[in-house]
């Protein structure tokens, strides 16, 4: 069996997207290494769906590593976790200095961090890739976000970015940032189609419960709403899917069980925020919804004894009332997107990454599950402005919130009303009433925390004097029965 060095890169892991990101490769170009542990995978790849092809085969990991040519580049696309290091362990004794190992699953990013790090002390080359678009996305064009040693961007770069979904003749990938800042903004994105998802639900929910429409009467004003700002990937499926009847005639959708599951990159976003100190409420609700959703059979319980309002027939404009619908979920999304920016750009200076935030709104544009139109904008605003400090301060996002506010507003009141739950609505609508205004109620918390813990707080500026200057902290002895030193050595 021939060991010449032939091929540009390898990839591990022959589920379907290893299979479908190989011959992808393929089709622009690429000699391609297929392994998996189970070799027998490996044969049956290369007689069937890779037959005919340049992809070559290996058998082992030393056969594995001997065909590829130098700088070596591997893919390494299986189950996140052990199954990434274990791997990595097996090769590392047969690279060389320059060597690139390239995880491409769903790594969780601390993973990434650590990785980099522990093969950079090697004199390897480590890259930790988001990919996004599942198995069609991987083989006709995903969306892919590479992190992680710098010094291997410029040997896959072409490899990356011809593999990549192309936006207006724009490949949808581009170099992120360091260490783990690849898989940290793939996180980012499932966090943000944890919210697109949930909002899409939310409005399904209002047209079918509260307006008490048909499926395929839903399945058309989501098929109007992807031909205007709302044209993306998953209003396009979710108006396939609310038309797709069963060998009964019966819509689909409507006969699955109504428990949501997730994999986990969801929640990490919302953990990560929690971590970072910054306000992701939207994708907070997303993940919670499906927790909720989950306890079907308490639900169901519940449902018999706890009572609400009766949604009676709509007496308002029904028209007026979807095209609020359509603003509410636009400004939702706009709400989204600006605090997963927010949360990117917090975790930039927590991690010393430099974060490139047109880059990443134009790598979401195509190949992605949360691709969409509205990224264009996103790509524009960024492009104008990279020190962007908040999309809601771009004036295309202000103008275009400012627009949706009434109908907004107007949806989740009357959603309250119905007794409809709209927790992304809701939340992403208090995010921004919350964010544009210059003073919060915080101040009460801050004197709560003071009186019972003594925690101290800060005065207002033109309350600061010269023997209380400004930003100094006080304790005020709220009883006249506690002490009067605050606490320095806990919190509570």
């Amino acid at each position: 069996m021939s060991t010449q060095a032939v091929a540009d890169i390898g990839l591990i892991g022959l589920a379907v997207m290893g299979q479908n990101l190989i011959l992808n490769m393929n089709d622009k170009g690429y000699t391609v290494c297929a392994y998996n542990r189970t070799t027998s995978k490996v044969d049956d790849f290369l007689n069937n769906e890779a037959k005919g092809t340049n992809v070559v085969g290996a058998h082992s990991v030393e056969e594995f590593v001997a065909k590829l040519k130098r700088p070596r580049k591997m893919i390494i696309l299986v189950k996140a976790g052990a199954a990434v290091d274990a791997f990595i362990e097996q090769l590392v004794p047969h690279l060389e200095k320059g060597d690139i190992i390239i995880d491409g699953g769903n790594s969780h990013y601390p993973d990434s961090i650590r990785r980099t790090k522990e093969l950079e002390a090697k004199g390897l080359l480590f890259v930790g890739s988001g990919v996004s678009g599942g198995e069609e996305g991987a083989r006709h064009g995903p969306s892919i976000m590479p992190g992680g040693s710098e010094a291997a961007w410029p040997a896959i770069k072409e490899i990356f970015q011809k593999t990549a979904a192309q936006s207006d003749g724009e490949p949808c990938c581009d170099w992120v940032g360091g260490t783990g800042a690849g898989h940290y903004v793939k996180m980012v994105h499932n966090g943000i189609e944890y919210g697109d998802m949930q909002l899409i639900c939310e409005a399904y929910d209002i047209l079918k419960q509260g307006l008490g429409l048909k499926e395929t009467e839903i399945g058309d004003i989501f098929a109007e709403w992807n031909n205007g700002v709302l044209d993306s990937f998953l209003i396009d499926i979710t108006k396939d899917i609310l038309k797709f009847n069963d060998e009964q005639g019966v819509p689909l959708v409507t006969k699955i069980l109504d428990s949501a599951g997730q994999k986990g990159t969801g929640k990490w976003t919302a953990i990560n925020a929690l971590d970072l100190g910054q306000p992701l409420t939207l994708i907070g609700e997303a993940v919670f919804a499906r927790c909720l959703s989950s306890l079907k059979g308490e639900r169901t319980r519940a449902s018999q004894i706890l009572s609400g309002p009766q949604i009676k027939p709509f007496e308002g404009d029904k028209k007026q009332f979807i095209a609020d619908l359509e603003q509410a979920l636009y400004a939702s999304k706009i709400v989204s997107y600006a605090q997963g920016f927010m949360l990117m750009r917090e975790a930039a200076k927590e991690y010393d990454w430099k974060l490139n935030n047109p880059s990443i709104a134009l790598m979401w544009r195509g190949g992605c599950i949360i691709r969409s139109v509205f990224l264009k904008d996103i790509t524009a605003a960024f492009r104008k402005n990279p020190e962007l400090e908040n999309l809601l301060f771009d004036d295309f996002f202000n103008k275009a919130i400012h627009n949706a506010q009434e109908g907004w507003r107007r949806v989740v009141a009357q959603a309250i009303l119905w007794g409809i739950p709209t927790p992304a609505f809701s939340s992403a609508l208090a995010f921004f009433d919350g964010y544009r205004r210059e003073t919060v109620p915080a101040n009460l918390l801050q004197a709560q925390r003071d009186f019972f813990g003594a925690h101290g707080y800060q005065l207002l500026p033109q309350y600061a004097t010269d023997k209380q200057p400004a930003g100094t902290w006080h304790h005020t002895n709220w009883t006249g029965r506690g002490g009067n030193v605050g606490a320095s050595n806990y919190d509570a």
